[in-house]
């Protein structure tokens, strides 16, 4: 299979040359937290299979639900029909989300979730006579996917700065600095149309923490300057940060929400972009006014996905699932000071099951390792050795595992985090 894999794939954020020359994992199959390798090995799935895994692999009631969905439709279009999971969904969705966040639009990524919000934001400002609002406000370090749009508001060199001639001008501000936004929105807010945000924790940045308060303070400054706020839920959706979103810690209602990653468990592609009643009702119209929202996707609202989402959005009441994720909070702020132990671990980052470790070769003057190190990428090496997958933000160790984890799993993925940068930073 290996050899098949070399001949044949090209995998995603990954020097092809290295995975040419080196032996790599396969994997056969899952169950519960754990996945298993063509040899038979078991690891515990540490980064919820990039983000996404909730009620663990092969779970028996999302295996039910897609099954008997297969037994009625596996996909009807939703250019000029309608599905019954996906209407079941889209209500659901509505339930759970901030007050006012009344439509939904699906698609099948995170980063597609977020070209649709920042088209709608666009189109809602051209149509409601603000036709000046054309730019859009976002954060340094930040990630919201890896489409032109969606990397036009990103502000992470080693994925974006290749691609700068193919994208639009965003303008930038600094995560935390409530002062330096509002002179910003005071002196631009005529000709921004959106500001987008990842709540809390910006996290393929290397799980970096926002102030307390700052979120809440962008929404009202985004209210007081009529700019629109669009906020990027699809790492922070499903529980991560200890609440279904990560809006609620603050008590957030944006006017567009992204949301994908962990909505079906992590079982299909699905994502979705909520609206509010405002937004939506902008685009009504005559046919012959051009109003209408020209974007979609082919699987948009595929019903097995649909049917995936709702059943766990189920298991998310039937488990009482944010009750086991607090718990697993108040295990990882008990264990996680302890690593500060090791020599090289500078900084501990956590937001709810959230956790970024970052490693320097000297803590004390905060000196990174040279990029040709591959520190992070040392530790998951011996992380697999001694049965768990992870993957790394450059020399930040990344735990995220899947929603459903025990305390005591949980307790030995960390004893396996803590061996692995023991054992790779000494060598």
């Amino acid at each position: 299979m290996l050899d098949k894999d070399k001949r044949t794939l090209w995998h995603p954020f990954t020097q092809m040359k290295d995975w040419q020359l080196n032996d790599q994992l396969i994997i056969a199959k899952g169950k519960g937290v754990y996945l298993y390798d063509t040899e038979g090995k078991k690891y515990i799935d540490g980064c919820s299979s990039l983000w996404v895994t909730v009620h663990g692999h092969n779970n028996q009631a999302l295996n039910k639900a897609i099954k008997k969905q297969l037994g009625q439709v596996a996909h009807s279009t939703l250019l000029g029909l309608a599905n019954v999971p996906a209407i079941e969904l889209a209500e659901k969705l509505v339930a759970l989300a901030p007050k006012g966040l009344h439509k939904v639009f699906y698609s099948d990524s995170g980063s597609t979730a977020v070209e649709i919000a920042l088209k709608i934001a666009f189109q809602f400002q051209q149509q409601t006579s603000q036709k000046r609002k054309t730019k859009f406000l976002t954060l340094t370090n930040a990630y919201h996917g890896d489409t032109i749009g969606s990397v036009s508001v990103g502000g992470i060199n080693l994925f974006h700065k290749i691609y700068k001639p193919l994208l639009f001008k965003s303008i930038k501000v600094t995560p935390g600095n409530v002062t330096e936004l509002e002179e910003l929105l005071k002196a631009r807010h005529r000709e921004i149309a959106a500001m987008i945000v990842e709540p809390l924790v910006q996290a393929a940045a290397g799980m970096l923490i926002m102030p307390k308060g700052y979120l809440k303070a962008v929404r009202r400054l985004c209210t007081k300057y009529n700019v629109l706020l669009i906020v990027d839920e699809v790492a922070t959706g499903f529980g991560r940060t200890g609440r279904m979103f990560a809006c609620e810690h603050e008590g957030v209602r944006p006017d567009l929400m992204c949301v994908a990653k962990g909505i079906t468990g992590g079982y299909l592609p699905l994502a979705a972009t909520l609206a509010t009643d405002r937004i939506y009702n902008a685009f009504l119209g005559r046919f012959e006014e051009n109003k209408t929202f020209f974007h979609g996707h082919t699987y948009t609202g595929n019903p097995l996905a649909c049917a995936a989402a709702l059943a766990s959005l189920e298991l998310f009441n039937k488990e009482r699932l944010i009750n086991n994720i607090q718990n697993n909070i108040a295990l990882l702020n008990k264990e996680l000071p302890g690593f500060f132990q090791l020599e090289q671990v500078g900084d501990i980052r956590q937001c709810g099951t959230m956790v970024g470790i970052e490693l320097f070769e000297d803590k004390n003057a905060k000196r990174p390792y040279p990029s040709k190190t591959r520190m992070g990428h040392r530790v998951i090496l011996e992380a697999r050795k001694r049965g768990a997958i992870l993957r790394p933000l450059g020399d930040v160790i990344v735990l995220m595992p899947p929603q459903s984890i025990t305390r005591k799993e949980l307790k030995e993925l960390l004893v396996i985090t803590y061996a692995s940068i023991k054992a790779a930073t000494e060598k």
